[in-house]
């Protein structure tokens, strides 16, 4: 998301000035280039673990500046969202147990997070999409208070003229708009660089563009988005969509989204991709400059590049060139940001030391990717990959079809097992993790299909909100163990029984799978509603989603009891009928206090309102079922002691 030192508002002076300094990076980096001056022969490997903060129920906490404060722990920052963390993990030696200790690392972090999650009773999960999300709890008041968060919003916004719209077509379709870029923040991934010299870079890159799709395939874990089945990553097409600042005219001239996949192969240099997002995109955040790269350069010091590192952070390739200094040295690393967090963290490792270890071996194997593999095949084999995960179909070298499962089964693994042998990589380490991936393909089992038979299989006894809260309770109580997830069981029944303690507000029960009216429909309708769905209460909203009144059955039956004829027409509408102030409440009402409103106003259903926004409802009905779950859950524990 850019450097940190972004200001959170700029002038057209500044951003001028701030393009120079852009410019003189890239010249400055073309010198350094030419003089060997950026190091080389040199492998190293790092990694980027982003997280999600949940509560009691499985809903986003936005605790992580207090979860923050109380780690005290530089490797871990914010995020755009209050309910996202990110972890910085340093880099490795590609070679010997590297694999091994960034596990070790992981585990180590991640144990420590959740202990101080826990104290601001909240919970860490890794996941590419948290199942729980819903629009409304991504506010600009659920951003992170950095300067540079809200100032890429509001230059997004600007630029984008409208609204963000969000069209997805899996087993279920989205089609939504948003205000924000908060959107963004639905995805977390586990991100992993990769060293390489100046003079291999073109030809690495391509490879990592080409083999992005298998790897996908076998990663997937992001498969659930606003209580929809969509793509087995959904991130990818959620992350082009949220952060998309085109307008409709730039729409219309096909230019290209900021999150993208790339267009070509790179013929020669790294400076190929950083002087086209230049020309291509629009500086959206600036900073004051701290050096002039090239006096840094003459006084035989390394330049930072922050003008240039602070705009590559703003456009998002799926492989990211990187420049960075090291210890006082330049290197340059392709960050792939392509694999999904979670399920697990052996699971993120496996994925990783298959990327690196075909990494290492099919610059060998396959010579120039760009002679055996058109850049059309290799795109659309990574969105068939996001699509269909282990079940896409992808045209490989010469244009062969073949799938995903065979593909890395019968070619690809063996070539990985091969690169990371190539690298030092210890033995028991290849065994370990592409072991892992091998089972997991085998079985056909990626989080994403983990996540959709057990979505599927909640849903058929309880209803979609509280199947999503349950799917993440479990997957929180998984990754706790050692298990990769082939080897997760499926739900069992007594998971399935939502504890208590998922029901202490209404947003963690409400119904949000809304049937209304408006106002100016015919009074029918409603009736029909109510007969076809089973419900005694049919609210009433606006075009814009706005409660303006709510249908009860009873007053139907009143309005039986008069006769429609004596009203002196053959129709009423909803307008005529409806109660036009109804009692309501906000999604962070306790249950308590809506059993006491409910009461109060001898009302037998509460309307859920969030900013003005109808967004759910709760009825008796509801509530005698919160009852009955939490006395048998109760029941349970004392048969137990």
């Amino acid at each position: 998301m850019g450097e940190q030192s972004a200001q959170d508002c700029f002038d057209e002076e500044q951003l001028r000035g701030f393009m120079k300094a852009l410019l003189a990076d890239v010249r400055v980096l073309e010198i350094m280039l030419e003089e060997g001056k950026v190091e080389s022969g040199i492998r190293r490997i790092g990694a980027e673990q982003e997280m999600f903060l949940v509560d009691s129920a499985g809903r986003p906490a936005g605790k992580a500046m207090q979860v923050l404060e109380r780690l005290q722990d530089p490797s871990f920052t914010t995020e755009l969202a209050l309910f996202n963390l990110e972890l910085n993990l340093d880099p490795y030696l590609f070679g010997g147990n590297c694999l091994q200790q960034t596990e070790a690392t992981l585990n180590q972090k991640l144990k420590r997070v959740r202990e101080v999650a826990e104290e601001e009773d909240c919970a860490v999960l890794l996941t590419g999409i948290l199942p729980t999300l819903r629009l409304s709890d991504l506010s600009l008041e659920a951003m992170t208070p950095v300067p540079r968060y809200r100032a890429l919003n509001d230059v997004m916004s600007k630029l984008r003229g409208g609204d963000f719209s969000l069209k997805i077509r899996g087993t279920d379709d989205i089609d939504a708009s948003h205000d924000n870029v908060m959107l963004e923040a639905c995805n977390t991934s586990f991100q992993i660089h990769f060293q390489t010299g100046p003079d291999e870079f073109a030809r690495l890159y391509n490879l990592a563009q080409a083999i992005t799709a298998p790897v996908l395939a076998a990663a997937v874990n992001s498969p659930l988005l606003l209580g929809k089945r969509l793509w087995e990553e959904t991130r990818v097409a959620l992350f082009e969509q949220s952060v998309d600042a085109r307008s409709k005219s730039h729409q219309s001239r096909g230019l290209r989204p900021r999150v993208h996949f790339g267009d070509a192969w790179v013929d020669n240099s790294i400076l190929e991709l950083f002087r086209e997002d230049i020309a291509r995109f629009r500086v959206v955040l600036a900073a004051d400059q701290d050096e002039d790269p090239e006096q840094v350069l003459r006084r035989g010091e390394i330049p930072k590049m922050s003008a240039l590192r602070m705009h590559n952070g703003t456009v998002y390739r799926w492989n990211r060139p990187c420049y960075g200094v090291n210890d006082g040295v330049a290197h340059l690393r392709i960050e792939n940001r392509v694999l999904p967090a979670g399920p697990s963290v052996v699971d993120e490792v496996a994925n990783a030391a298959f990327f690196f270890g075909l990494m290492s071996a099919l610059a060998e194997e396959y010579g120039e990717i760009t002679k055996v593999m058109s850049f059309d095949d290799a795109k659309a084999n990574f969105r068939s990959a996001a699509r269909h995960g282990l079940r896409a179909q992808f045209k490989w070298l010469e244009g062969r079809e073949i799938s995903a499962t065979n593909l890395i089964l019968e070619e690809l693994l063996p070539l990985a097992r091969q690169g990371l042998t190539f690298a030092g990589i210890d033995s028991a380490d290849k065994d370990r993790y592409l072991g892992v991936l091998q089972e997991r393909v085998e079985a056909k089992k990626t989080g994403a299909v983990w996540l959709v038979e057990s979505f599927d299989e909640l849903n058929k006894t309880t209803s979609k909100d509280r199947a999503l809260c349950t799917l993440t309770q479990v997957s929180i109580a998984r990754q706790k163990t050692d298990l990769a997830v082939h080897q997760w069981p499926s739900i069992s029944e007594s998971e399935a029984d939502t504890p208590a303690k998922s029901f202490l507000r209404v947003d963690q029960f409400m119904t949000t799978d809304l049937f209304t009216v408006r106002p100016q429909d015919v009074i029918d309708l409603a009736a029909s509603l109510m007969d076809w769905r089973h419900v005694r209460h049919v609210p009433v909203e606006d075009d814009e989603g706005q409660l303006v009144g709510l249908v009860s059955h009873r007053s139907l039956l009143r309005l039986m009891a008069q006769g429609m004829a004596s009203a002196g027409k053959d129709t009423v509408s909803v307008a005529e009928i409806m109660k036009s102030d109804p009692v309501f409440t906000s999604p962070e009402t306790s249950t308590l206090e809506a059993i006491a409103i409910m009461r109060k106003h001898k009302v037998g259903c509460l309307p859920i309102v969030d900013k003005d926004h109808l967004v759910g409802i709760i009825t008796e009905r509801d509530l005698i079922g919160v009852a009955a779950q939490i006395f048998e859950q109760h029941l349970r524990e004392l048969t137990d002691k």
